[in-house]
């Protein structure tokens, strides 16, 4: 199947951390609503910084202190408004791909005693359901010719490189570790080899 995206509407946005324009776009892969933020001109250009966020609507939206995703759209949006120039897409795929009614499901089960992996494993699914071909597909629309990515997960970048996106360099978007969190994120460091708490070894 040949995949295809539409870049519908930009507009420019203004936020707290700087100025945008924003990008909605359609695709033929779901039918979710996938946006970009688009920070100065990237056409044709190299070593872009890049997030690649997927959605996290108790962390982006109402401040969860269960995970840190909030803080990393923060500081995404903050460090490339300090470029100058860049990219934040913005994907639609809540709960590491699980949804919303599961990824609340896994927070009971996580209270219960189990990490984060191990409930979404018991909810019959695997520990991250995540994948990026939309996201390649806005970078060619916006045609980016290689990108510096903001994460602290090697498999995005490996997904991304399969992709045929040209990932040139890495830069961490490692957040402040709290009690509410704590766990979280050194599952993710375990069992996800993220490349989290790697300052303090």
């Amino acid at each position: 199947m040949n995949a295809h995206i539409e870049d519908l509407v930009q507009t420019p946005l203004p936020t707290e951390h700087g100025e945008f324009i924003l990008h909605y776009y359609s695709n033929t892969l779901d039918d979710k609503e996938h946006v970009a933020l688009v920070k100065g001109d990237v056409a044709q250009r190299g070593n872009v910084p890049v997030r690649i966020h997927s959605e996290c609507f108790t962390g982006d939206v109402l401040g969860s202190r269960r995970c840190d995703c909030g803080a990393q759209l923060a500081l995404a949006m903050q460090l490339i408004e300090a470029e100058g120039y860049g990219v934040l897409i913005y994907l639609r795929q809540e709960g590491r791909g699980i949804g919303l009614l599961k990824k609340l499901q896994a927070y009971n089960l996580q209270d219960q005693g189990m990490d984060t992996v191990d409930a979404n494993l018991h909810l019959g699914y695997l520990a991250d359901e995540r994948e990026y071909s939309v996201a390649a597909l806005i970078l060619e629309s916006l045609q980016v010719q290689s990108i510096r990515l903001m994460t602290n997960n090697p498999k995005k970048i490996d997904g991304l490189k399969k992709l045929g996106i040209d990932v040139v360099g890495r830069i961490p978007v490692e957040v402040e570790a709290h009690d509410g969190n704590l766990g979280y994120l050194k599952t993710k460091a375990k069992k996800m080899a993220h490349m989290l708490f790697e300052a303090k070894k």
